[in-house]
Parts: C-alpha cells; structure tokens; sequence
C-alpha cells in the first residue's frame, strides 16, 4: 500500500475514531490529544501494518493500547512513597479520612481479614495489589501464572464474605 493510499484510509476513519476517542476518554480535548497520538503513531508505524489485518481494527488497537498506556502512566504519576518505614506506595489523596475512629477500625479489620488469609493466599494478594503484574508474581512465587489468577480471585472471594460490612 502506497503512503498516500495509507493516508486516504486513515482519513476516512476519521469519525469513527473520533467517536471512539470520546468513548475512552469522555473530555472532548483529551479525546483530541488521543486522536491525535493514535494518528502519530499510526503513520509512524506504517511499514507495520499489512494488508492482511484489517486496517480499521489495526487502528483502533494502537489507540485503545495508547490510551491505556496514557492511563498507567497518569496512575503512576499521581502517587507518592511513604519513607516511613516499609516504603509502601499510596495513592495522593485530597480528602483523606485516614485517622478518624471509622476509618482506623475498618482498617485494622480489613488488615486482620488479609492475616486470616492463608500464606497461599495472602502473599499474591498483597502482591497483585501493590501494583505486581501476574507474570511477575508467577515468576517470584514460581507458580504458574493460572495457580497466581485463581488465588488471588479466591482470596478476593474470602474478603469479601469475611467483610461483607464494607460492601
């Protein structure tokens, strides 16, 4: 496919990509800026695509993946450590209830339920939620990453009868 061919394509796909832009994103500038990267990105990688995928779907893709990439890093870059000891990652919050009597109970009762866990359990969970990846738990736990899925999904399944308070 020539450039120009490739050009005119990716130009008739303009309203759907558009449309699915703002269905990420729900801001018509970030929808923009989205457009914007995929289109980028799209010509950037021309010499990628071949005629044999389907171009529409090979489009959506690189901004469905660009979006989510967009996503992770704004995530990443809206926390902060905490030095105080354990170097455990938290999320910036404006209105925090951290210290009030409420708040200090239901985490000591979330923290015991998560002990009550058995080892099996409890370690991938507190993995998985530190932000490790289910590949990277698998190979730090040498299981398989099904074995790592099922007790994570299990352990969510304990939580939540254990603190059906909180739901």
């Amino acid at each position: 496919m020539t450039a120009i061919e490739f050009n005119h394509k990716l130009i008739s796909l303009e309203d759907n990509i558009e449309r699915f832009a703002l269905s990420l994103t729900f801001n018509s500038e970030n929808a923009k800026d989205l457009l914007q990267d995929t289109y980028f990105k799209a010509l950037k990688y021309r010499d990628k695509y071949t005629e044999i995928n389907n171009f529409k779907a090979w489009v959506f893709t690189i901004m469905k993946n660009t979006f989510l990439n967009n996503y992770k890093k704004s995530v990443r870059e809206n926390r902060s450590i905490d030095v105080t000891g354990d170097l455990m990652l938290l999320n910036n919050q404006e209105e925090s209830q951290l210290g009030s009597p409420e708040s200090e109970i239901a985490f000591k009762e979330i923290n015991k339920a998560i002990d009550a866990l058995g080892g099996d359990f409890r370690v991938p969970l507190i993995m998985h939620t530190e932000g490790f990846k289910y590949k990277e738990i698998a190979e730090n736990l040498d299981l398989k990453i099904g074995t790592v899925k099922s007790r994570i999904f299990l352990a969510r399944k304990k939580l939540m009868e254990t603190l059906q308070d909180y739901q």
